[in-house]
């Protein structure tokens, strides 16, 4: 995964403020950790889901059991100095109760304010609790967001071919934009996009599983999408050879039918060996117009996995609150993060395909004419062996 922009840390100190008074606690339902947590939800729009672990915080109890399991040790000791974490009724916080309440932060896109007025809290507590949270999934969960090895690859590929039988695929690459508050950056016109919106773009590689393989996001709204593939790490291992080097023959093909690891992305990137995009000219011939329609199913897993990635982190919505540009790179991780958590367990509260793949609302296609001359020469190859009579598509 390519470094993410804006990552250095900062201290702060948190706000003095009185606590406001929570209203008196009923007694607990059940016997663990649940029973004592969900009655402090009652308040707000949890007043007739509190008692459903899943309604709430959008994934099973396992999942949350691993959280909680992985960074215990490291959760423990970074909030040693903030013993004062306390509820209104003054009951201590545990380590459950502060990855449900920062899990209630990056869920429900609540407000600092909204979130702390619930559980009788200061504001700041519950922003240090979400911070602590989301810097122990950076030191600890990084493993679940990675370049596939060669075992994995191969798993991959296989499962990208049985979907629109393009061979050698590896991924499927997009960008989407992550709104901010026009006040979020001010004097700043970097921020503002082709749609007059201020907003940050995150770039993502995912497998046909939509589980994120690669991620580069702190770039402004106003960068385009090629732009920021060519400034990014993973642009730059692949023209190296360092990622999607590999090669194989077409079955059946001719001497020459050689064709390099790639990822498919839509007309807003440029055509290159390892990365195909669709035939872009009028009139296509009849194979080249059933490449292309391959080619934009085999995409529909990073359209799903971004709109996925919005739909259960509300907070990357940004109605609600005045991100930090050097903050939000790290909370977009954190939500790539557990979102492939959720994927290897095989929690069976996330989603399959969304409804809708629209994940960047009122924004135009963005086009890029630049083609390489080899890649060209690939994706006709691809062309050929996809409209050959032994390949069909998927019943």
């Amino acid at each position: 995964m390519a470094p993410l922009r804006g990552a250095k840390r900062r201290k702060r100190q948190p706000e003095r403020a009185s606590p406001a008074q929570a209203p008196p606690m009923p007694p607990p339902i059940a016997g663990d950790w649940w029973g004592a947590f969900s009655p402090r939800l009652a308040a707000g729009q949890f007043s007739k889901e509190c008692q459903n672990f899943e309604s709430v915080f959008k994934m099973s109890r396992k999942t949350f059991d691993y959280l909680c399991s992985l960074i215990k040790g490291d959760f423990t000791r970074k909030t040693q100095s903030f013993r004062n974490f306390r509820f209104g009724d003054k009951v201590i916080l545990g380590v459950e109760d502060q990855v449900a309440v920062a899990l209630l932060r990056l869920t429900t896109g609540e407000s600092l304010l909204s979130i702390g007025t619930r559980f009788g809290m200061n504001h700041s507590a519950i922003s240090n609790i979400t911070w602590k949270f989301i810097e122990c999934l950076e030191e600890r969960a990084t493993g679940h967001l990675k370049w596939p090895d060669p075992e994995e690859m191969a798993t991959i590929k296989a499962k990208f071919e049985k979907i629109q039988a393009l061979p050698n695929c590896c991924g499927a690459i997009d960008t989407t934009h992550i709104l901010m508050c026009s006040s979020a950056q001010p004097n700043s016109n970097v921020w503002l996009d082709g749609e007059n919106r201020n907003s940050m773009v995150l770039q993502a590689v995912v497998d046909p599983d939509m589980r994120f393989r690669d991620i580069v996001s702190g770039w402004p709204g106003s960068l385009d999408d090629s732009c920021i593939l060519r400034t990014s790490g993973f642009y730059r291992l692949c023209q190296k050879g360092a990622r999607l080097d590999g090669q194989m023959e077409l079955p059946g093909g001719s001497a020459g039918s050689m064709v390099r690891e790639y990822i498919v992305g839509d007309a807003s990137y440029p055509l290159l060996p390892w990365l195909m995009t669709p035939y872009q000219e009028h009139d296509l011939s009849p194979e080249k117009a059933d490449f292309n329609k391959r080619h934009a199913a085999t995409r529909m897993v990073v359209q799903g996995a971004l709109a996925n990635l919005k739909e259960r982190w509300q907070v990357l919505k940004g109605e609600l609150w005045r991100p930090d540009k050097h903050r939000l790179p790290r909370i977009i991780y954190a939500c790539c993060l557990l979102t492939n958590i959720m994927i290897d367990l095989e929690d069976a509260v996330r989603d399959g395909m969304p409804a809708s793949h629209n994940h960047d609302d009122g924004y135009r296609q963005q086009v890029s004419n630049v083609a390489d001359n080899s890649a060209v020469t690939q994706r006709d190859l691809l062309c050929q062996y996809v409209s050959s009579p032994g390949s069909k598509l998927p019943e």
